[in-house]
């Protein structure tokens, strides 16, 4: 559901994008002066339209329709498939051995007791916390008296 609300937060803001050139070219058209006159077409001839013949005109249908059917083709014949399958000659190369490893001797013992105490943590430097003043900000001394 996620990946629609981004999908369809992109088409919008896409869609947003190709509307801002629609804006700026309309913008454009509607500041342009009008002087400009529109080409104007020539006169087209409208094309003649062909004479019909009347339906009395055409060939009058059968009345009778042939009964027999052409015979269908026939089929050729289609080769049996075999339902045998033949076996594959091929074998698996044997598998090495596996080498055996080195014993690695007994483990030392587990600690019975665990330290109680915590290291001491590092000392942390002071950080000064009084920012010295800048003179330069001050405004500049007045040369009259209020």
């Amino acid at each position: 559901m996620a990946s629609f609300n981004c999908f369809a937060l992109a088409f919008l803001i896409a869609l947003s994008f190709a509307s801002i050139d629609v804006g700026v070219a309309a913008r454009h058209l509607l500041q342009q002066p009008r002087t400009q006159s529109l080409p104007s077409f020539p006169n087209l001839p409208t094309p003649s339209r062909p004479s019909f013949s009347w339906p009395g005109a055409l060939p009058p249908l059968p009345t009778t329709f042939p009964t027999g059917l052409p015979p269908l083709p026939s089929i050729p014949s289609v080769p049996t498939i075999p339902t045998a399958i033949p076996p594959i000659p091929f074998s698996f190369p044997p598998l090495p051995s596996i080498p055996n490893l080195p014993n690695p001797g007994a483990l030392p013992p587990l600690p019975t007791t665990l330290p109680r105490g915590l290291p001491p943590l590092p000392s942390i430097p002071s950080i000064p916390t009084a920012v010295p003043s800048i003179p330069s900000f001050s405004p500049p001394p007045s040369r009259s008296t209020p």
